[in-house]
């Protein structure tokens, strides 16, 4: 298919190329052509001038003719001069008859005056350009002077003109044919990619469809098989199938989402987003998974001092973290075990930016949940667990340094099982998993998370870097533009 359409592409370029060439061609050849025909032209009007001037004009007593032309001494003069140039000469009388001419046989050819040149063809095929005055003074015609050039003057120059087109229109075309077929290959190959990758998720959206919903079909004939099934069995049953028809919930609300991203369709209710508190607020949602699995979650605020006292970036390491090593959650009521140390006065801004609340918490839900999903449970074997979130305000100046680029920085770190080097750059790669066999050994999402991530990110004009290793944990940055009131133009980062 990729193949056909690659030497369709590479067919129509040749061809418009070869018009084009035509086109051009044609236009150089009727261009030099008439350039030559209007040299010449000029060259047999000046002769004219030239013969014209030199005529000798005799009175004689007759009442209808009362001048004539010396022929003798008007043409003796000029035939050395026109001989040079392959110009031929012939003078007529009024009535048309052949007085004198230059040619060695008189030409067959009947007069024709006019202000332009004019292309006669011989009987032995050659052919003359001619040019035919009427000399006349007054209302008296003294007879009919016509110079004729070889056409070979022309045609000569035109049939080199002629090769020397075809050659290079036919190199230039081979030429273009080639260089189409290598543009089409990379004009094809996002189109492969784009088309692999497209049958890649539908056949891994099937794959995580089929799987719940066979699993679903087979507890329902289960179900249907005994009538009399015993009703804790039957109830074990049913909550198999809500746990599949919750996850295939997930997995429609997030295909959706993605669509929607894709075709442009989700657009950020834009806010203002205190972010320490939204991820306050993560971080208490998260904090039970956590706690089940034997796992540190805490919350690192690192504030960046007040313009007042005089601090600068370097400091930043002396600033508060509180941390969130304990939530008892009862009801909608968090109680935070927190400690801080004494901070100079902050700016209540540091960690705002406009976004969207729901995006934004749903952005670094999927980072915190990955985190947790893939840092093993602590065990008496292993060392303690543990996954940070530092959130921190970042300040460089900008050009000139008058004016400075706020951004906010969120990690998300953990010291567990990590991610190879080879599939890096693949995570963020819809229904990607490290593992290449995608089981739900050690994973039980659908491998969109991080796709939604990004897609987040990318809406609020941020960017994400990923650093990891095998057993080496993972640190996930996310940099967001700060929110500035006095600002009417939004911060933008650089991917």
């Amino acid at each position: 298919m990729f193949q056909a359409t690659r030497r369709r592409l590479a067919l129509w370029y040749t061809t418009v190329t070869a018009v084009l060439l035509l086109v051009f061609a044609t236009a150089v050849y009727l261009y030099v052509r008439s350039t030559l025909i209007e040299r010449v032209d000029d060259t047999l009007k000046h002769v004219v001038e030239v013969v014209e001037r030199s005529l000798v004009i005799q009175q004689v007593d007759e009442s209808v003719i009362p001048y004539r032309i010396n022929v003798e001494s008007s043409f003796r003069d000029n035939v050395e001069a026109v001989e040079d140039d392959r110009i031929e000469l012939e003078w007529f009388s009024p009535r048309g008859e052949l007085l004198w001419s230059t040619f060695s046989e008189p030409l067959d050819i009947p007069l024709h005056p006019k202000q332009t040149g004019e292309t006669v063809y011989l009987a032995d095929n050659h052919l003359l350009r001619q040019f035919t005055k009427r000399m006349e003074i007054g209302r008296y015609v003294l007879g009919y002077l016509r110079v004729s050039h070889p056409w070979f003057e022309v045609t000569k120059p035109i049939r080199q003109l002629i090769v020397d087109l075809t050659l290079a229109t036919v190199v230039m075309i081979l030429s273009t044919a080639a260089i189409g077929w290598l543009l089409s290959e990379l004009a094809m190959k996002p189109v492969r990619e784009s088309y692999q990758r497209l049958k890649q998720f539908t056949a891994d959206a099937s794959h995580e469809l089929r799987n719940p919903i066979a699993t679903i079909q087979t507890n329902v004939q289960v179900a249907l098989a005994d009538p009399d099934m015993d009703p804790q069995w039957q109830r074990q049953q049913l909550k198999v199938v809500e746990r599949l028809t919750q996850r295939l919930g997930r997995l429609v609300n997030d295909l959706l989402f993605l669509a929607r991203v894709d075709s442009g369709m989700v657009q950020p209710e834009w806010q203002t987003v205190p972010l320490d508190a939204l991820l306050l607020e993560v971080i208490e949602e998260q904090q039970l998974v956590a706690a089940e699995k034997g796992i540190a979650l805490s919350l690192h605020i690192v504030e960046t001092p007040h313009p007042d006292f005089g601090f600068s970036i370097a400091d930043l390491g002396k600033s508060a973290a509180v941390e969130l090593d304990e939530v008892a959650l009862q009801g909608s009521v968090s109680q935070l075990s927190a400690g801080a140390t004494q901070t100079p006065k902050t700016d209540e801004d540091a960690f705002t930016l406009q976004g969207d609340w729901n995006q934004l918490a749903r952005l670094f839900t999927n980072l915190v949940s990955n985190a947790l999903q893939y840092t093993p449970s602590s065990t008496e074997e292993l060392s303690k667990a543990w996954v940070q979130v530092q959130l921190q305000q970042l300040k460089s100046p900008g050009k000139g340094g008058r004016h400075a680029l706020s951004l906010i920085q969120v990690q998300v770190r953990d010291n567990g099982i990590g991610i190879s080097e080879s599939a890096l750059p693949h995570i963020f790669d819809r229904f990607y998993r490290a593992d290449p066999a995608r089981t739900y050994t050690t994973a039980a999402g659908s491998g969109l998370g991080l796709a939604i991530a990004k897609a987040i990110i990318e809406n609020h004009h941020g960017n994400i870097q990923v650093e990891s290793g095998i057993e080496g944990g993972t640190t996930v940055t996310v940099i967001l533009p700060a929110y500035k009131p006095d600002a009417h133009k939004r911060t933008y980062v650089n991917n």
